[in-house]
């Protein structure tokens, strides 16, 4: 993890770094603004060394969570995206909640009765939700919210959340992060369904499935206990790049619905050529993938004693 961390960051240094310009060639603009102090603040953040002693110093720091200063907030990096972070991950896990909380039932159902009216409109329903980029479906949805006032259009609380009652606080966090949760939960539906179909499908097919019927075992134990069971290692897999996905299409939708989450913050950093930042937003998302990858991963062991077991048997040669 931690030279996977290292990379990353090295390399999204560097290119930020290769950008022609910084935040301060904007200040040379205007005519109150001295060159003599226009060097003292490239030596005071230390733009003025080369780029390896720069990265190094920031990694440093980065380490200590310490991220440096926002050259256009005026205040702690470490600040900034603590705000901004808790609404991120607000908005991906409720997302993902939603849509695994459905694509495994529809999932089962599907592979249950393959080639019925119910299979046919679940297998419609994913292919069409999969052709539709989730930011156009995003626009669609902030026209309804618009059109109807059903939905807020901004925003991660009411202006009067401070005087709700906690009951109060979080049904209107809900109901404002329910417009692109939902946005992120239906394009990432679509696929995790079609993925469950087809490993149910392949599980109920095998061996150990038919040794369970023939025992006379109920149809519910065999299609949940047996078949299932079985077929989450893919699930398991795949939720490390989920979260990937999660957070960098969270970023989008972000900010086509004006959510205040990091991707309306990477992206205003991004258009002022704030350097810290860019990083430090990139290195605490960096951290999360990561972490979620080893939670992944954990899980799949945990789960299936055939990974632990090739585990040892590495270790062992």
């Amino acid at each position: 993890m931690i030279p996977l961390v290292i990379g990353i960051t090295f390399f999204s240094f560097l290119i930020i770094q290769l950008a022609p310009g910084d935040y301060l060639d904007k200040l040379k603009m205007n005519p109150q603004i001295s060159k003599e102090t226009l060097q003292q603040l490239k030596q005071a953040y230390g733009l003025d060394q080369p780029i390896l002693v720069q990265y190094v110093k920031w990694l440093i720091n980065a380490l200590q969570f310490n991220l440096g200063y926002s050259f256009s907030y005026h205040m702690p990096v470490i600040e900034l995206i603590k705000e901004r972070v808790v609404n991120t991950l607000f908005l991906s896990i409720t997302s993902a909640i939603i849509a695994w909380g459905l694509a495994i039932p529809l999932g089962i159902i599907a592979a249950v009765r393959p080639g019925t009216w119910i299979d046919r409109f679940i297998q419609l329903f994913s292919f069409t939700f999969m052709s539709i980029p989730n930011f156009f479906l995003a626009f669609l949805l902030l026209l309804f919210a618009v059109k109807t006032g059903l939905f807020p259009t901004g925003g991660a609380t009411s202006p009067n959340y401070d005087q709700m009652s906690l009951l109060e606080k979080i049904v209107d966090r809900l109901w404002h992060v329910s417009l692109p949760a939902f946005v992120l939960a239906i394009t990432s539906l679509a696929g995790l369904v079609r993925l469950v179909r087809s490993t149910m499908l392949e599980a109920l097919q095998s061996e150990y499935v038919l040794f369970a019927r023939a025992k006379g075992l109920p149809e519910r134990q065999v299609v949940l206990k047996h078949a299932f069971r079985n077929a989450l290692n893919p699930f398991i897999t795949l939720l490390g790049f989920e979260i990937a996905n999660l957070l960098s299409g969270a970023a989008l939708i972000e900010i086509i619905v004006n959510w205040p989450g990091m991707g309306m913050l990477m992206l205003d950093a991004v258009l002022s050529q704030d350097l810290y930042l860019v990083m430090g937003g990139l290195y605490i998302g960096a951290i999360l993938l990561i972490i979620g990858n080893l939670i992944a991963d954990i899980l799949l062991a945990k789960l299936d004693p055939r990974v632990r077991q090739r585990e040892i048997e590495g270790v062992l040669k």
